[in-house]
């Protein structure tokens, strides 16, 4: 069975080379759990991954919100609504994995997570910030 995983499109870029660059960091980190998990290596990976995405958010939300603000993006309280959001849903992850281990649940909640966050919020939400840059 060949595997399956993700990768990077131009499509997704806003045309913010910081910001590119921590997408497509995202996604690679996003595909490693992909691969991962098809060669029963799930758990493992979702530990380092759960590290990553801690730090990213910390560092890519500041990032991309004080590009808004510079801008004046009119989007702005709805794009960081959605970035709260997401910080929330990783920090429930992160003590419920701290607290059981690491679950098949979660490395499937991950998935998930992660998969809506490219297919919401990086290709739609994040895609309109790079029209709005761009204008």
């Amino acid at each position: 069975m060949p595997i399956m995983g993700i990768e990077w499109r131009e499509s997704l870029a806003i045309g913010v080379e910081v910001i590119d660059n921590q997408h497509k960091e995202l996604i690679r980190r996003f595909d490693r759990l992909l691969v991962a998990c098809q060669e029963g290596k799930g758990a493992e990976e979702l530990k380092k991954l759960q590290l990553f995405l801690t730090e990213y958010v910390s560092t890519h939300f500041i990032d991309e919100e004080a590009l808004q603000i510079k801008h004046r993006y009119p989007g702005y309280e709805a794009h960081r609504a959605e970035h709260i959001s997401f910080t929330e849903r990783l920090n429930k992850l992160n003590l419920e994995t701290e607290a059981e281990g690491v679950s098949a649940y979660h490395v499937v909640e991950t998935n998930s997570m992660l998969l809506k966050w490219l297919l919401n919020h990086i290709s739609k939400v994040d895609a309109e910030l790079g029209t709005f840059l761009k204008s």
